[in-house]
């Protein structure tokens, strides 16, 4: 399912199916700029009781019930030909087997 189809009013008829009777209603929304994080906690009464979720939005402005990963650091595979001029090639090879 493409990202612009998973809206927040998506995701809420999807898990908690409001109606009428017993309609969802946002209890929590936060908004943190600078971890670039959103979410809001949705409730709604049940027969059994209340039932409340977390919905998270993610980069590609999806919601979703589990949060987003958060970002890593990561190795890039391209090798500096600055260290081959040097004549350090050989030795940068042997130390990253």
């Amino acid at each position: 399912m493409a990202a612009a189809e998973k809206t927040l009013h998506w995701a809420v008829d999807k898990w908690l199916a409001p109606t009428p009777s017993m309609p969802a209603r946002v209890v929590e929304f936060c908004h943190r700029a600078s971890q670039h994080r959103r979410f809001v906690r949705v409730e709604a009464l049940r027969p059994g009781g209340l039932l409340s979720i977390f919905f998270f939005r993610h980069d590609d402005g999806s919601w979703n019930v589990f949060p987003p990963q958060a970002e890593r650091p990561a190795m890039n595979g391209y090798r500096r030909t600055g260290l081959c001029q040097a004549g350090l090639c050989a030795a940068a090879s042997l130390t990253s087997h």
